[in-house]
């Protein structure tokens, strides 16, 4: 039986102007799902999540998520909506006037009627829940690694029990070892929580060892979507460079694990 659709885009259009970014893109994305997103730079992969998230209405085209179409929802819906996904931007958007607890607080204060008791728990359990010491939360933004940063954006995306994820970029910046740590966290909280997580990457690793599915943007559609031996089918000049070309002078072979798996 088909995975209810957690995501579903039909036809979307963005344009600026006489500049189409994208023009009748469709994909779908189904519930536990890692899902990806890559595409050629300027191909509107962020404006893609902007639209999934409501921060950038479409041109044209329909997007539900969760059920819902975002395209033409009220206010009040969209409010009581975003409170049911977390969203780890790219360098993390942590507020730097506030400590890390602060951040993971935020929602939790602004969106329940929690005591503070209550609400210093769920931090703390967030907190250890992306693998971070307690002494992180008293810490500020300055105060942290790349690495942290990240970890400390991923705990307040999850701070209000959210059943979808969007990751920006989530291991861009991170070293080698860092960014297979992170992948390996994101794949832990998948199966602890039953999310659905959706991330844009060029990371082919991550690609390679947690993602289920994608798309691949260029020339303003989805040139491909599906496994990742579903994309290396595809002939398209963009999925040949980026793929057929560097994927196997990698050093991983294809269809061969990464060392330490």
């Amino acid at each position: 039986m088909m995975e209810r659709r957690v995501i579903e885009a039909r036809d979307i259009v963005t344009s600026f102007g006489e500049t189409v970014i994208h023009d009748k893109i469709s994909l779908h994305i189904d519930a536990g799902e890692i899902y990806g997103i890559l595409g050629e730079s300027g191909a509107g992969k962020s404006l893609l999540l902007k639209e999934m998230i409501m921060l950038l209405r479409p041109t044209s085209g329909t997007m539900k998520v969760l059920g819902h179409d975002v395209v033409n929802i009220g206010f009040k819906e969209a409010q009581q909506l975003r409170q049911r996904w977390g969203v780890l931007f790219q360098f993390g958007a942590l507020f730097s006037s506030l400590t890390v607890a602060e951040n993971i607080a935020l929602q939790l204060k602004e969106y329940t009627d929690m005591d503070k008791n209550t609400v210093d728990r769920l931090v703390a359990t967030k907190i250890s829940m992306v693998g971070l010491p307690q002494r992180a939360g008293g810490l500020y933004p300055s105060e942290l690694s790349g690495g942290m940063i990240k970890r400390a954006a991923l705990a307040r995306a999850l701070a209000m029990d959210p059943k979808l994820l969007f990751l920006d970029e989530p291991t861009s910046g991170l070293d080698p070892i860092g960014a297979r740590n992170f992948d390996r966290l994101i794949m832990e909280l998948r199966e602890l929580l039953g999310i659905t997580v959706v991330m844009i990457t060029h990371d082919l690793e991550s690609i390679h060892d947690i993602i289920d599915r994608f798309s691949v943007l260029a020339d303003r559609h989805v040139v491909a979507e599906g496994s990742l031996d579903d994309v290396l089918r595809s002939d398209h000049p963009f999925i040949e460079r980026f793929f057929k070309n560097e994927y196997v002078n990698k050093k991983f072979p294809r269809g061969q694990k990464c060392e330490g798996e």
